[in-house]
């Protein structure tokens, strides 16, 4: 085989695990765009590396990806735009391929936003043991050559971050696209109708809504309890000339699942300029996050353009 040939076929064998990859590389950032960057950085390794010596290409490119990850998370930069208070995890579209193995519960708890958002508490290593042994299932052996730890450590870190994620989760349960729509239906009009009571009756005492302010603000908008909760979204649903000047035009709303969790998108022509989603527990809403920083909508928007139109809740909003 000459070289052109065997760096198609080597390129080919890249490609064939692309998609794992940033799965696995989304999990560890809560970022897309920044796991696209890790894949492509892994690939420039690839690349240099002299494949003959690659035994096994699968396992070699997982290390590779990991440990770009964690480099990545132990930025001084990203530490400090991470506590800074403006950190949401991006959302992507449940038809997205960079969600990767939902196969168990496990799986597809590991990709949601909640998740997400926990292991942002937990140190990177944790958080990578975290990630390999839920999500991907290695064992413990093979985690800590991934990590170049012991697998005593492996087990510890495991521990650690499954006692962090677990104290810190709300328990709630996995939702179906019909129970989804219903959700959303039900949200949407309670906040058009004006009625705060109709709001507080779908909501958790403890609930909390969290918003990245469109990326206008350098922290993220947090409020809570059910009344505060239910008075800001019905401010907040009301359209007014000055948000859709912002959102660029007139939106339409769908009812979507995103994470896995029930969402609603603000759509204007083809471009998403706004999300909504909701965890929930008890068969009520516990927390609401709302992001339209259009850094974090990009790849959602590309998989919205994809999924092709549906029947909008709201043509005009």
């Amino acid at each position: 085989m000459d070289s052109t040939a065997t760096d198609r076929f080597d390129t080919s064998r890249f490609e064939a695990s692309r998609n794992r990859l940033a799965s696995l590389a989304y999990r560890l950032l809560g970022s897309a765009t920044e796991a696209e960057d890790a894949v492509q950085d892994a690939f420039l390794h690839w690349q240099a590396a002299d494949r003959r010596l690659i035994k096994v290409p699968e396992a070699w490119l997982t290390k590779v990806v990991t440990n770009l990850c964690l480099d990545r998370l132990r930025s001084a930069q990203v530490r400090r735009e991470r506590t800074a208070g403006a950190w949401l995890p991006e959302p992507l579209l449940d038809s997205d391929p960079m969600l990767g193995p939902a196969d168990t519960f496990e799986q597809r708890e590991s990709v949601s936003l909640a998740v997400l958002t926990l292991m942002e508490r937990l140190k990177p290593i944790e958080r990578a043991v975290y990630v390999l042994r839920e999500a991907f299932s290695y064992s413990h052996a093979e985690t800590a050559e991934i990590l170049d730890i012991t697998e005593s450590a492996s087990q510890q870190h495991l521990h650690r971050a499954r006692r962090h994620i677990t104290a810190a989760r709300r328990d709630g349960g996995e939702v179906d696209p019909a129970s989804a729509r219903r959700i959303v239906e039900e949200f949407l009009a309670a906040a058009s109708s004006g009625r705060t009571e109709r709001l507080v009756a779908l909501l958790t005492d403890d609930v909390i809504a969290i918003s990245d302010g469109a990326g206008l603000t350098e922290k993220l908008l947090r409020y809570d309890t059910a009344q505060r909760v239910a008075t800001v979204a019905r401010a907040g649903f009301k359209p007014t000339p000055a948000k859709r000047r912002l959102a660029g035009g007139t939106s339409a709303v769908h009812s979507a699942l995103v994470n896995g969790a029930p969402a609603m998108l603000f759509v204007v022509g083809d471009q998403v300029v706004g999300a909504v989603t909701f965890d929930i527990a008890d068969g009520k809403i516990a927390t609401v996050r709302g992001i339209a920083a259009p850094t974090r909508l990009v790849r959602l928007t590309e998989a919205w353009r994809q999924h092709g139109p549906d029947t909008p809740l709201i043509s005009q909003w």
